[in-house]
């Protein structure tokens, strides 16, 4: 597994050191930095496992957002979200949480800090493989996103992948990866660490860790959505 962290303060953008921990399964490294800026203001704090929305000849297949957590910014406390393990033709998530907290770090000055987090384990795309693609595994997976008055951070793990061929050890920002049919025919493409950040740039940031977009060539259409937080800096 591996883990990393990324920071906003004001308008800059700040990647601490990559702190590796390597146990039994595949390990990807991820590393992230400053991606395209967008319009939409990001929230004080939310949470979200993911949800799918694809389709095959006119067959649709979702699954509604789940473990949805947001922060409550005027009180201390913890809000939580839970789903148990869904699944749908082609899909599956493991169990999934949430957890959006509010921490009072100096009450004479008001100042508080937030953490918006989600994880999962045993998810599986097997979609594709009716058309010789492979089939996608992720062990575990975490992200979070946390906040205080001078600015936001995000992070995220990684473990036990299968089926990700050529998936590079060290992921750029915004990584697209191509998955591939045994011919060489691109399926669906798989975009890691996605972030977001509002126009101006106002210290928050919302980040994805992994959206599968299917190609025509798959018989597909849709997406299917792994791991969203957001976050901003406290007041």
């Amino acid at each position: 597994m591996s883990h990393n962290h990324y920071r906003v303060v004001g308008n800059r953008a700040l990647k601490a050191p990559m702190r590796k921990s390597f146990i039994a399964g595949a390990v990807v490294a991820l590393t992230f930095a400053t991606a395209a800026p967008a319009l939409a203001a990001n929230p004080p704090g939310r949470a979200s496992a993911g949800s799918a929305d694809f389709a095959k000849e006119g067959q649709a297949y979702q699954v509604a957002p789940l473990a949805v957590c947001d922060v409550n910014p005027d009180a201390a406390g913890t809000v939580t979200g839970a789903s148990p393990a869904v699944s749908t033709t082609g899909l599956k998530f493991g169990e999934t949480s949430s957890s959006c907290t509010t921490e009072v770090v100096n009450p004479d000055e008001f100042l508080t800090r937030t953490r918006s987090a989600a994880r999962g384990s045993a998810f599986e795309l097997s979609a594709l493989t009716g058309v010789r693609g492979p089939r996608l595994k992720i062990g575990e997976w975490a992200i979070t996103c946390d906040a205080t008055d001078k600015g936001t951070s995000a992070g995220w793990e990684l473990k036990g992948m299968s089926g990700w061929t050529g998936l590079p050890t060290q992921i750029p920002p915004g990584y697209v990866h191509e998955v591939k049919a045994n011919n060489g025919t691109v399926l669906a493409k798989a975009k890691f660490t996605d972030a977001v950040f509002p126009v101006p740039n106002d210290g928050s940031v919302s980040m994805t860790l992994l959206k599968i977009t299917f190609e025509p060539s798959s018989g597909y259409t849709g997406s299917v959505t792994v791991g969203t937080v957001a976050c901003s800096p406290t007041p």
